[in-house]
């Protein structure tokens, strides 16, 4: 198990951030930690890496404890956090080299890492001349540098271009075949496109914790159905498990469903005994955004 929290709250003053959360990620792993701002994300993951300590609760991270054995978790962990700390005054190969020897990695390590992030063509130059996204790149390469069998990645994709998105993607990707990976990302087509599974927090208490494909087929279905005139929004409401009813344009419909159930078989039935004719039927899945907007409105 590389990541174990189990009952973690973390209060600051009255304000409670963290609620008796507990969850475990295995390895190799690709978790995507989600929730709106404010729902407790960075605070997680910084206990996770012991920059704080929680108020409450157990956490182990690849079996180290992280009060009793805190330098060994630090070792087995590579953390980029939200806000990525740098010395901008120093060269991309003096800053990696700075911190290679902290960890007593060899100059080898640093060539495979910037290489790895896609850093070669920036690295002679003053990391304050770079754009926000190799300085984000920056920060990823410090992070795997060490070699750890953990990753907590704060928002590793912000300010990256439409290119460099895909070049990271694809690097987590590739490091979660033999890594665990922790990630938060406010980016739902990154989490959907790298991610095993999501856990989504919400005012400090986790409302998911799912493989993404179980979560998005157990929550809801949008059925989309024409007629060949139009049909009151209340007649179709009638129908089973039926959650909402819009009219989208003309005479069609986007029919949501509470259920994992196949429910166009009901509407084929409904249709056919009110004597409604039916144009085009398609099933539409919930998209990992509409179940994030759900699970974290309430």
């Amino acid at each position: 198990m590389s990541i174990e929290v189990i009952g973690v709250s973390k209060l600051y003053g009255n304000q409670k951030a963290l609620n008796n959360i507990s969850f475990k990620v295995n390895k190799p792993e690709i978790v995507g930690f989600l929730g709106p701002n404010g729902a407790g994300k960075s605070t997680m993951m910084k206990i996770l890496t012991t920059y704080i300590n929680a108020s409450d609760g157990e956490v182990k991270v690849n079996g180290f404890d992280i009060y009793k054995n805190q330098k060994s978790v630090q070792k087995s962990v590579g953390y980029l956090p939200e806000h990525n700390p740098l010395y901008l005054d120093l060269y991309v190969k003096e800053y990696l080299k700075f911190n290679a020897n902290i960890y007593k990695v060899s100059k080898q390590r640093i060539d495979e890492v910037i290489e790895l992030t896609g850093l070669t063509p920036e690295s002679h130059k003053k990391i304050g001349q770079l754009s926000k996204g190799y300085r984000q790149r920056v920060g990823l390469a410090n992070a795997m540098l060490h070699n750890p069998d953990v990753l907590i990645l704060d928002e590793p994709t912000t300010g990256l271009d439409p290119n460099q998105l895909v070049d990271v993607r694809n690097l987590i990707k590739d490091i979660g075949r033999t890594k665990t990976i922790f990630l938060s990302t406010h980016i739902m087509q990154e989490v959907e496109a790298m991610c095993d599974r999501v856990i989504i927090i919400n005012k400090g208490e986790i409302v998911a914790n799912k493989k993404l494909k179980d979560l998005r087929d157990e929550k809801v279905q949008t059925v989309i159905v024409e007629f060949d005139y139009r049909v009151e929004e209340a007649f179709l409401l009638k129908l089973p498990k039926v959650e909402n009813v819009v009219n989208t344009y003309d005479f069609v419909y986007e029919i949501t469903f509470k259920t994992s159930e196949d429910m166009r078989s009901y509407v084929f039935d409904f249709a056919h005994d009110n004597e409604l004719k039916i144009l085009q039927l398609n099933q539409k899945n919930a998209s990992l955004e509409s179940l994030f907007r759900e699970l974290t409105s309430k």
